[in-house]
C-alpha cells in the first residue's frame, strides 16, 4: 500500500513470500449481523490453511481502522478484512496512509454488498474458496480513490480528515437509501438495498450539483444521484459504472439526472442490469479526479461509511496502483 499514489505498484501479479504473517479483522456486525454466522467457518478455515495468523474481532463501529493501524505498525504482511466493503475500506485507508509498500489487503467477504470483492470474482457464499485464495497469496496492484476534502464520519463527527476509498463515493439518492436502510428491521443483504431504494424513488428530493472533471468541461444540473467509482459495482451488485476496472487509473463519475418518480423507477430497473447508460439522463465520465460543488456541505458515503463534508466543495482523485490486494490472478 502506498500513500498519495507517489509510487505505482501495478504489475502482472506477484506471490507473497513464504512465512508471511496475517492479521485478520473480523466484523460480526457486517451484513446487519448476518456476517457473524460466517465467522466460525472463517476461523476454522484460517487456522487450517495459514501458519501465522492473528485474529481480532471488532466490538464497535469504526474499530476496523484502529485494528488495521495496529497491524500495519506491528509489521504484519497481510491485513485481512472479514466483512463488507466498509470493513475493507477502513483497512485499506490505514494501509495506504501508513506508507508501507510491503503490506497487502486480504478480502474475506461477509457483508451486505461485498461490491469491491465482486471485481475479483469473490462469492460471499464460498468461505472455503476465499480462504484458499488468501492462502495461495497471489497479489494484484489496484487503484485507490481519495477524497481530498476534509470530512467527518457519523461515528466520529469531531474528526475531519481526507479519506481513501476502495469502491465508491455516493451523493444524493444514495445517502437517502442508506439512511432508510438503517431504520429497516427485517431486511438484509441485497434485498435490503433494493426495497429501501424503491421507497426512496418516490420520496427523495433531487439536488443541484456542479461536476468538474480534472480534464474536461464542467456540468451543472439537478441530479437524482452521483457516484464516483473505482470499481464497477455498487449497491449489492448494480453495475453502476459498467466500463470501470479497479486498475484502469481512472475514477468514473456516474451522473443520473433527476426525473419523475416513474422515470426514476425506469432508471432504477435499467441500472440493475447496467442499461441505465442508454438514458439521456445518465452520463458517465472517466477521469483522474473530480471537483463537486453543492449548495451546502453535503453528506455522502464512502464505501458505506456516512460522512459530512466540511465545505460545499468536495474534491476526489485516483491513486493509480496504490494498493496490493490478495486476489485470484487477473
Amino acid at each position: 500500500m502506498v500513500p498519495g499514489g507517489h509510487a505505482d505498484l501495478r504489475a502482472a501479479g506477484e506471490l507473497l513470500t513464504v512465512g508471511r504473517r496475517h492479521f485478520v479483522i473480523l466484523n460480526p456486525a457486517a451484513g446487519r449481523g448476518r456476517g457473524g454466522g460466517r465467522l466460525a467457518a472463517y476461523r476454522r478455515l484460517l487456522e487450517e490453511r495459514l501458519d501465522d495468523v492473528t485474529l481480532a474481532e471488532t466490538t464497535r463501529a469504526g474499530e476496523e481502522g484502529e485494528l488495521a493501524k495496529r497491524a500495519v505498525g506491528e509489521g504484519y504482511d497481510v491485513v485481512v478484512a472479514v466483512g463488507g466493503d466498509g470493513t475493507g475500506s477502513h483497512v485499506a485507508h490505514e494501509g495506504v496512509a501508513s506508507g508501507r509498500q510491503d503490506v497487502a489487503l486480504g478480502i474475506l467477504p461477509s457483508g451486505t454488498g461485498n461490491d469491491f470483492g465482486r471485481n475479483f470474482g469473490y462469492d460471499p457464499r464460498s468461505p472455503a474458496e476465499a480462504v484458499r485464495v488468501l492462502a495461495e497469496g497471489h497479489t494484484r496492484s489496484v487503484d485507490v480513490g481519495r477524497v481530498e476534502s476534509p470530512s467527518a464520519s457519523d461515528h466520529r463527527p469531531g474528526t475531519l480528515e481526507p479519506r481513501h476509498f476502495l469502491n465508491v463515493v455516493g451523493f444524493g439518492f444514495d445517502i437517502a437509501v442508506i439512511d432508510a436502510a438503517a431504520k429497516a428491521r427485517f431486511l438484509k443483504g441485497e434485498l435490503l438495498y433494493k426495497i429501501t431504494a424503491l421507497q426512496q424513488l418516490f420520496r427523495f428530493d433531487g439536488f443541484r450539483l456542479r461536476v468538474e472533471p480534472a480534464s474536461g468541461e464542467a456540468r451543472e444540473a439537478m441530479q437524482l444521484m452521483v457516484t464516483v467509482s473505482n470499481g464497477r459495482y455498487f449497491g449489492g451488485g448494480f453495475p453502476i459504472a459498467p466500463g470501470a476496472t479497479v486498475d484502469d487509473g481512472l475514477l468514473h463519475a456516474c451522473r443520473i439526472g433527476d426525473a419523475s418518480p416513474f422515470g426514476r423507477l425506469r432508471l432504477f430497473n435499467w441500472a440493475e442490469k447496467g442499461k441505465h447508460v442508454r438514458s439521456e439522463r445518465v452520463e458517465i465520465l472517466g477521469d483522474t479526479g473530480f471537483r463537486l460543488t453543492f449548495d451546502a456541505p453535503p453528506r455522502f458515503e464512502v464505501d458505506g461509511d456516512v460522512r459530512r463534508a466540511a465545505e460545499s466543495t468536495v474534491e476526489l482523485r485516483v491513486l493509480p496502483g496504490a494498493l496490493r490486494v490478495v486476489a485470484p490472478p487477473a
